[in-house]
């Protein structure tokens, strides 16, 4: 692959439905059409030094609690053309054994997280930007359903993240930059239809804008 790739920013919130997203997204393209660079996979990691107390209290939602200097170098390899590898982040579990991520570089490079709008290092180089926009109570539900079942969070532990992190990093960190997206997506519903039906439409004018199909 001769030419840059085209990179693709995918910003929302917790609870925006990235993931789901994501998947449909991908589903349009094969691996060697499109990689993706996730965020979540360069928080610090802090669990070691930490109190499962003091853990539960820790924001992990500030651009200080991401490796911004190794994000910012594997998004420029696979812009030079370079494989990433990359130890994939067990979301601060120290029992849990991540796997190595081998990501090869592809006409379409996908970075998505919180704070991709906010590095102003990375947003430079996006060449078009996806806001994912959901309602505040619906976000919250999607977060309580997947902190209480799938991490083993208490309520009381993903409430006061909530309010006390996850909100004033959405205002402050992703808000502000809304308006300088190219497509903003909102996705308040439970119907997977409404979000296939919109990158059904993004991935056809990126295929056909790339790829002259």
């Amino acid at each position: 692959m001769n030419n840059k790739p085209y990179i693709i920013g995918i910003a929302g919130g917790s609870g925006s439905g990235k993931t789901f997203f994501l998947k449909c997204f991908l589903e349009h393209f094969s691996a060697d059409e499109v990689c993706l660079v996730s965020q979540d996979d360069y928080y610090i990691p802090v669990a070691h030094r930490m109190t499962a107390e003091e853990n539960k209290h820790y924001n992990f939602d500030l651009p200080r609690t991401i490796d911004f200097d190794h994000f910012y170098q594997d998004i420029v390899s696979l812009i030079n053309n370079e494989v990433v590898y990359k130890d994939e982040y067990t979301f601060n579990n120290p029992s849990a054994t991540s796997k190595t991520l081998e990501i090869k570089p592809a006409p379409i490079l996908i970075v998505e997280g919180l704070f991709i709008l906010h590095f102003k290092d990375i947003a430079e180089k996006l060449n078009l930007r996806i806001f994912l926009e959901t309602d505040e109570e619906v976000a919250l539900k999607r977060r309580l359903k997947r902190d209480l079942e799938e991490r083993g969070y208490s309520n009381d532990d993903v409430l006061y993240k909530w309010y006390n992190h996850v909100v004033p990093a959405y205002k402050e960190y992703l808000l502000p930059y809304r308006e300088s997206c190219d497509k903003i997506v909102v996705n308040n519903t439970q119907i997977a239809d409404d979000i296939i039906r919109i990158t059904d439409e993004i991935s056809a004018e990126l295929r056909h804008n790339l790829f002259g199909e």
